[in-house]
């Protein structure tokens, strides 16, 4: 990226510099923002294959699909790299179309990809599998070499996890409890919501050990008891009254024995 910015003019070269890191940095967590700050690169730079590429990470974490598919192509045509077919694959899924990314799975492009890039491809066209309602063909798809390696690598997470999902989907409960359960020992960096399903299936649930509107409708009544407390403990304790003398003599002239006659 940096080699392509350097054919710009250094003051442009710096706008789109510092477009492209807002992007990266506020994709995950704040995609529309990130999503504006890819349309300021395009406008500023729209020749440059990273922008292109940027821009369409940026519409495809919006769900334009149509836009980011447009991107991609664009960034490819420039860069004559495969590594964008798999995403490329699963927006023509995001738009209706998982029989286009079907017949992506099986042209040469997917040959190029390392092997990130083929497990990436084997989940888009698992995904589409079973948006054809085609759930057990699913399955079959993410059977692999890397799904049966023992070895944890940056995909083996989301790998087992679409596998038990896709094992819950036909009926197959035990199976896939154990493979949420293996994507959970994987999960290093907290991708999935394996966990969650885990307890699903085990029937637990999560309640919130406190919920918000209860809570503040606890606390005037706390204040309120917390105040009186205060008063109580300032409020200095009662002595006991003494007797009247004229009390205390009239008890002591009370006769002791009824029987007297």
């Amino acid at each position: 990226m940096r080699q392509e910015l350097m054919s710009l003019p250094k003051t442009l070269a710096e706008d789109v510099a510092k477009n492209l890191v807002m992007v990266a940095k506020l994709l995950d967590e704040e995609p529309e923002q990130a999503y504006q700050y890819s349309r300021i690169a395009l406008r500023l730079a729209s020749r440059v294959a990273a922008v292109r590429e940027a821009a369409g990470f940026a519409s495809y974490a919006v769900g334009k699909y149509s836009e980011a598919l447009a991107e991609f192509r664009a960034a490819r045509r420039m860069t004559g790299s495969s590594d964008l077919w798999p995403v490329m694959a699963d927006c023509e899924r995001g738009m209706g179309r998982p029989e286009r990314a079907m017949a992506m799975a099986g042209e040469p492009e997917v040959q190029k990809l390392d092997r990130a890039g083929q497990v990436e491809m084997r989940l888009v066209a698992a995904g589409a599998r079973r948006d054809m309602g085609q759930a057990d063909a699913a399955v079959v798809t993410l059977q692999s070499p890397e799904l049966a390696s023992n070895s944890i690598q940056p995909w083996t997470a989301r790998l087992r996890y679409a596998y038990a999902d896709a094992l819950l989907a036909v009926g197959r409960e035990d199976e896939a409890r154990e493979w949420f359960a293996k994507a959970l020992e994987a999960d290093q960096g907290g991708t999935t919501d394996a966990s969650d399903r885990l307890a699903e299936l085990d029937g637990v649930e999560f309640v919130d050990a406190l919920d918000p509107e209860q809570a503040a409708d606890d606390v005037p009544d706390a204040l309120e008891a917390a105040d009186e407390a205060k008063e109580a403990k300032a409020e200095p304790e009662a002595e006991p009254e003494e007797a009247e003398p004229e009390e205390a003599e009239a008890e002591s002239e009370a006769p002791r024995d009824r029987d007297d006659s």
